[in-house]
């Protein structure tokens, strides 16, 4: 198969997309080409089959017109470089060039995790052939066309390692917004005494800052990590606390768990998950098993 993958971000330094990285290099192990187009293109080295195509974000911002323009105009110049599409986490790539691709009887996979249902999602979840999406309730609109996939984690990223000791600190790591209850980990960590790492950012930081001052509460603010550094945090702290509040299998638990790091949820759904570990994780939401999957579903629509 040749694959196009559309995506947000492509540069391995970026604290919440430069997993997706790894996704491209995945899928270029089990495909003839991909062809990739980015929003903005930072930092990567990428397999020989695969090309990356960016809208320029990194340049400089455009209007959103321009931005649907040059999309539109790379799905067409591609189009005998690519038998299917994948596009992750963005449906208005598809309502752009959704009924192009269908003109040319592309194939058009989307992968969405999110509580949020709009305009764009219905319309592209018309458009797509399939929609893969992590677990039951990461995607709300009722479509016969949805798979329950599982996350995508890399454990061969994501992995213990037992020379590393761990310390006595707790770990929360999430965007610093309401939904992912950052408040109440800072309130665990005081009545435990323990000294809290938190990984993140968001608008939220200065109301922590202001509540861990407060309350005197030990917490480290650690900005957005990379994919290398929150796996450090991941192989060093004491336990992950999890408090978000999204109503979503949140995969910096699963992050957690592969390298080993015990987790403590306030989600009564996971709960179950506090008993796991690497091997739970390896089983059920490997990148390795993910991929092969999608490419397999798509090939069959």
């Amino acid at each position: 198969m040749k694959l196009l993958i559309c995506t947000q971000v492509v540069d391995a330094g970026d604290s919440d997309l430069g997993f997706f990285v790894r996704w491209v290099e995945e899928f270029a192990r089990h495909t003839k080409r991909v062809e990739v187009i980015c929003l903005y293109e930072g930092t990567h080295t990428l397999p020989a089959n695969v090309r990356v195509h960016s809208l320029g974000k990194e340049k400089g911002r455009s209007s959103a017109l321009t931005y649907a323009m040059r999309f539109k105009y790379l799905a067409w110049k591609l189009r005998h470089e690519y038998d299917a599409v994948f596009v992750h986490m963005n449906p208005e790539y598809i309502v752009v060039a959704g009924p192009l691709w269908r003109l040319l009887h592309k194939r058009i996979a989307l992968w969405y995790t999110h509580k949020s249902v709009n305009l764009q999602l219905r319309i592209a979840t018309f458009l797509s052939n399939v929609v893969f999406t992590a677990s039951k309730e990461s995607f709300r609109l009722a479509s016969s066309k949805v798979r329950v996939m599982g996350h995508g984690i890399d454990t061969n990223f994501f992995s213990p390692d037992e020379s590393v000791a761990r310390g006595n600190w707790i770990l929360s790591v999430g965007r610093l917004m309401p939904s992912k209850r950052h408040d109440l980990a800072i309130e665990r960590a005081v009545q435990e005494g323990r000294a809290l790492r938190i990984a993140g950012e968001g608008p939220e930081r200065a109301y922590l800052e202001a509540m861990a001052y407060d309350l005197h509460a030990d917490v480290q603010f650690l900005g957005g990590l990379t994919q290398t550094q929150l796996r450090d945090e991941y192989r060093r702290a004491a336990y992950l606390i999890h408090t978000s509040e999204t109503g979503s299998l949140d995969k910096v638990v699963l992050e957690a768990l592969a390298c080993g790091l015990h987790i403590r949820t306030n989600d009564l759904a996971l709960k179950p998950l506090e008993a796991e570990g690497p091997e739970y994780v390896r089983k059920h939401h490997s990148l390795q098993n993910l991929i092969p999957a999608i490419l397999g579903t798509i090939q069959g629509i």
